[in-house]
């Protein structure tokens, strides 16, 4: 099987753990409101700019259009679902950035859970069902050509500053420096 979409699958494992990270800094509230404050607001800007800037943005602007020219039942079906996600998932990075801005870590604990869920469940849908459409719809060549392309867009975007991202979940996931 051809491997072009393992920049994506690399990707999830990425976001996985930001979300695992999400979920356990709750356990800051109320014992280091600070810190929690300070986590939360890097992981914010972790899915802002690793999750969607890189990521979502391979799947809209090159796999999602070349899916649909493909199939044109995708195109109404799962890909706008994916679509839609990735909408619901800026609208509750906004809120929960506007929650810890107001102070409120309760809501934004709650937030955060239902946009970790939110995410998961994405994830494996894309896993288990779009990327496998994907490797039985396009050719090799489909499939090297897309690739090709999501190279393309990190370097434009910086492959140091991705990199940078998920260096940066180890330091957050750091238990003396975080919890």
């Amino acid at each position: 099987m051809n491997n072009s979409l393992k920049v994506l699958f690399d990707e999830h494992e990425v976001i996985t753990r930001a979300a695992d990270l999400a979920k356990n800094a709750k356990a800051l509230i109320g014992k280091n409101d600070e810190e929690y404050e300070l986590t939360v607001s890097e992981l914010i800007r972790f899915f802002r700019i690793y999750a969607d800037q890189y990521h979502h943005h391979k799947e809209e602007e090159i796999l999602f259009p070349e899916m649909a020219k493909k199939n044109e039942l995708l195109a109404e079906g799962i890909i706008k679902e994916m679509f839609d996600n990735h909408t619901y998932f800026r609208d509750l990075i906004r809120d929960i950035e506007a929650d810890l801005e107001a102070g409120d870590y309760v809501e934004v604990s709650l937030k955060i859970d239902e946009y970790t869920e939110s995410l998961l469940d994405h994830i494996a849908v894309e896993d288990e069902e779009v990327f496998q459409t994907a490797y039985s719809i396009f050719s090799e060549d489909d499939l090297d050509n897309i690739n090709f392309r999501f190279m393309d867009l990190d370097r434009e975007l910086g492959e140091t500053k991705k990199k940078d991202f998920a260096d940066m979940l180890k330091l957050l996931n750091n238990p003396q420096q975080v919890f």
